[in-house]
C-alpha cells in the first residue's frame, strides 16, 4: 500500500468503500485513504464522495482498516458527505442477503432501501431523542385464535416466533399488529409493521399511535414527501420511536433493537417491487427476520401459499381461529342449486343469473333494512369494469341501481370515488339493469 503527500489518520487510515455504480462487477469493496481531517467523520456507514475512474461518485463506507491488499497508490476520500451513519451493519446485513437472494447487486437494493439524503431535514432533526413509554403493553385480541396467545407470550419474554395469521372476518388487524408492537416494546424492541397501500398505513398507524402514543411511531411512505420521509426514516435510525409503519421499504427501517417484523396482505401485489431487483416485501421480512433474530408475523385475510409453505415446512406457526370462532364470526356461504332438492324447487337454479335462492335472501335484507350486495358477470365484452348491483331499502319501497366504474374510477350512479364508500341509488332516468 502506497499513500500520497497526506497527513493521513494515525488509526485505521484505510476506508473500506462501496461505489453506488450499476455495473454488477463493480459492486464491491474500494480502498481510499482517510486523512487526519476526515478521522473523526469518516466511521462506518457514512455517505461519501469518491473519485472512480476520472469522476466523483457517490459511496458509502463500509468499515476502516489498518491495511490494504491494494499494492497501488491510494486516492483519499474526496469527503464526508455526512456524519450521519445511514448504513448500519444490521441494514448492511440484510441488504447483502437480498441482493444474493434475487441475484442483484447491493446498488440495486440500497436505491431502494435508503431514501435520498434531504440536508435541511438532516440538520434541522434532534439527534438525540428519548423513546417514550408505550401507552399499553396488552394484546387480548390474539385469544381469540389458536397459537395466538402463545405467540405473545413468546414475544413479551424477548424470543423470537414465527407465525403465519389467518385473520378473521372483520377483525381489527390493524389493532391487533399495534398490540403486538406495544408487546414488543414494553420489552424494549421495536417493531416494524409493513402494509400493502395507503389506505392500509394510515389505518395502522393511527392504531400505534392510539397504543403507542403519537411520538412513538414513524410512518415511511413515498407519498409523504422526501423531506417528510426522510425526517421519519432518521427517527427510525436513530432510535426514537418504538414502531416503523410503511410500505415494502419500511422493511429495510433501520430500527435498532427490532423485535418484530409484521407484514400485513403478503399476498397483495403492492408487496412486489416493481424495479431491479424485483424483491418481495415478504421474502425481504423473511429475510430480516433471520439475519436480526427477531420475531416475525406474515398476515392476511386468507393464507397464501407462500405463507402455507412456511407453515408445513414447521418453519412458523399457523395462527387461526378455532371452528366454532370461525363458524360465529365467518359469513354463511350457500350455493345456488348445490343439491337435489334446491334444483327441483328451482330448476334454472345453476343457470339463471339471478337464482332464486339469491332473489329470496336480497328481498329478506332489504325488508329487514340491511344492505345487499349482488355481482354478477356480463355477457360479451364490456368497456367497463364488472357490474356490482347495489339495493338498500329507502322509505316504503325498494331502490336498486348498477354501479359502473369508469376510467377515472368515479361511480356512474352518483359520482362516489372509491368502491368501499357506496350507499347510493341510481339517478333519475338511469337503467337498473347491467350490460348485456
Amino acid at each position: 500500500m502506497k499513500t500520497t503527500g497526506l497527513t493521513v489518520a494515525q488509526s485505521l487510515p484505510v476506508a473500506k468503500v462501496l461505489p453506488l455504480l450499476g455495473p454488477a462487477h463493480l459492486d464491491r469493496e474500494f480502498d481510499y485513504l482517510v486523512t487526519a481531517e476526515q478521522d473523526e467523520a469518516a466511521q462506518p456507514g457514512v455517505r461519501v464522495r469518491v473519485r472512480f475512474a476520472g469522476r466523483l461518485v457517490d459511496g458509502l463506507l463500509l468499515e476502516r482498516a489498518q491495511r490494504s491488499d491494494h499494492e497501488g497508490r491510494l486516492a483519499p476520500l474526496h469527503r464526508v458527505v455526512s456524519p450521519e451513519r445511514v448504513f448500519p451493519a444490521e441494514l448492511r446485513a440484510l441488504v447483502a442477503a437480498v441482493a444474493a437472494r434475487y441475484a442483484g447487486t447491493r446498488n440495486e437494493v440500497l436505491r431502494l432501501a435508503i431514501p435520498p439524503r434531504h440536508a435541511r431535514t438532516e440538520e434541522a432533526a434532534p439527534a438525540t431523542s428519548r423513546r417514550t413509554q408505550p401507552l399499553s403493553g396488552q394484546a387480548d385480541g390474539w385469544s381469540r385464535y389458536e397459537h395466538g396467545a402463545a405467540f405473545v407470550a413468546a414475544l413479551a419474554e424477548g424470543r423470537a416466533p414465527r407465525g403465519v395469521w389467518s385473520a378473521l372476518p372483520g377483525e381489527s388487524w390493524a389493532r391487533r399488529f399495534a398490540e403486538l408492537a406495544a408487546v414488543a416494546a414494553s420489552r424494549g424492541r421495536a417493531s416494524v409493521l409493513v402494509a400493502p397501500d395507503g389506505r392500509d398505513v394510515r389505518a395502522l398507524s393511527e392504531a400505534c399511535h392510539e397504543i403507542l402514543g403519537p411520538r412513538a411511531v414513524a410512518v415511511v411512505t413515498a407519498e409523504a414527501g422526501p423531506s417528510a420521509r426522510y425526517g421519519q426514516w432518521l427517527a427510525a435510525l436513530r432510535g426514537q420511536v418504538w414502531c416503523v409503519v410503511g410500505t415494502r421499504a419500511a422493511t429495510f427501517a433501520p430500527v435498532p433493537d427490532l423485535g418484530l417484523v409484521a407484514i400485513w396482505d403478503d399476498g397483495d401485489e403492492s408487496h412486489h417491487e416493481q424495479r431491479a431487483p424485483y424483491y418481495h416485501a415478504r421474502e425481504v421480512a423473511i429475510l430480516r427476520a433471520q439475519e436480526a433474530g427477531c420475531a416475525l408475523l406474515v398476515a392476511g385475510h386468507v393464507v397464501t401459499p407462500q405463507g402455507r409453505l412456511l407453515v408445513d415446512s414447521g418453519w412458523a406457526h399457523g395462527i387461526h381461529a378455532g371452528r366454532a370462532e370461525l363458524r360465529a364470526s365467518a359469513p354463511r356461504v350457500t350455493v345456488a342449486g348445490e343439491s337435489d332438492f334446491e334444483l327441483s324447487r328451482d330448476p334454472l337454479a345453476r343457470s339463471a343469473r339471478l337464482p332464486g335462492s339469491a332473489f329470496q335472501a336480497a328481498r329478506a335484507a332489504l325488508q329487514s333494512g340491511l344492505r345487499c350486495w349482488c355481482k354478477r358477470p356480463a355477457k360479451g365484452i364490456w368497456r367497463r369494469s364488472p357490474a356490482l348491483v347495489a339495493g338498500r331499502r329507502r322509505g316504503a319501497g325498494i331502490a336498486m341501481g348498477r354501479l359502473l366504474w369508469d376510467v377515472r374510477g368515479r361511480c356512474d350512479a352518483a359520482g362516489a370515488a372509491s368502491p368501499s364508500r357506496i350507499s347510493c341509488a341510481p339517478r333519475a332516468g338511469r337503467a337498473a339493469s347491467g350490460p348485456g
